[in-house]
């Protein structure tokens, strides 16, 4: 049962299991001030963490990356996560880790070299980047004409970060125009992702996704991965957006929902405005193999502490 006083969610911050609404960081952290923070987002389902190794191996790269260093190893950050979890008791659950620049020790200083890095998590309901409803009947994009992503070499997009400003641009655009979300273009005119979602094309029963510009996304593996099971080819490459809409079917893929079918993008519609057939094994799939025990693993409700 969800405890009514945490049903909202828990927090991990600085050793203390809290709930949700308690959880913060200083007005002064760079993490919010600059968004200065690599994170990573792993799902529960029915009672089960989903390839937690995949996501917690992809935030050690992304700590790399972004030249961030936390005490914590793997394995005491899965301890967290299970202890966090199973404190709000949630059986389907949105699991973040996050690892921020922290605030500078020197008063002041406006060198990161200065600041004391840190790390905590957090844990949801189960959050859908598309509502379950437009995945019943597929999702609408936006692809806007006066919003591109942001360049790798500014930010590498392979690092998960919080650099969202054209991704909220082009969300407004999108919502504004009666869209469900949107899908950004980089500045050659290939199509990247959406905000927390990868996309793929299927065209005379070859599957493609775009190789650059995008995060190396955990759901977006375990698609190839499938793709692969089901015998179909599947490939990263450049895709131009006048290729892309030339699909015969189009998705998403995403942790909070899975492979979610897209059946318009701008003006073009796809599969006869309904879900694929390829999308849809890829779909079942999906969530076939969250009940196989060497791709999840049953949070540590019973017994649990809720120790740091």
């Amino acid at each position: 049962m969800v405890d009514d006083n945490w049903q909202s969610g828990a927090a991990w911050m600085r050793g203390e299991i809290m709930p949700i609404a308690n959880a913060a960081i200083p007005v002064t952290d760079w993490g919010l001030t600059h968004s200065d923070i690599t994170y990573d987002v792993v799902h529960v389902w029915d009672g089960r963490f989903f390839r937690m190794d995949d996501y917690l191996e992809r935030f050690e790269q992304s700590l790399e990356k972004c030249r961030l260093s936390i005490p914590q190893s793997r394995d005491e950050i899965r301890d967290i996560l299970h202890n966090i979890v199973a404190r709000s008791g949630l059986q389907r659950s949105y699991v973040s880790v996050v690892a921020s620049r922290g605030q500078p020790k020197i008063l002041g200083s406006r060198d990161p070299r200065d600041c004391e890095n840190h790390f905590y998590a957090w844990c949801v309901p189960f959050v859908w980047v598309f509502l379950e409803d437009v995945v019943a009947r597929g999702a609408h994009l936006l692809v806007p004409e006066q919003v591109e992503r942001i360049s790798p070499g500014s930010v590498d997009p392979t690092a998960k970060n919080y650099h969202w400003g054209d991704f909220t641009q082009g969300l407004i655009d999108a919502k504004e125009a009666g869209y469900d979300n949107t899908l950004l273009l980089d500045r050659d005119g290939n199509v990247t992702e959406g905000p927390g979602f990868n996309v793929f094309m299927v065209k005379d029963g070859k599957v493609t996704t775009p190789r650059s510009g995008v995060l190396q996304g955990i759901t977006r593996k375990v698609a190839m991965e499938i793709c692969a099971h089901h015998g179909l080819t599947c490939e990263e490459s450049d895709i131009p957006f006048e290729a892309f809409l030339q699909a015969d079917e189009v998705f998403a893929t995403t942790t909070g929902g899975g492979a979610v079918p897209i059946t318009r993008v701008n003006q073009r519609i796809f599969s006869n405005d309904a879900i694929g057939p390829l999308t849809r094994k890829i779909s079942d799939t999906y969530w076939d193999w969250h009940n196989d025990p060497a791709m999840s693993e049953a949070v540590r409700y019973e017994g649990n502490s809720y120790l740091s």
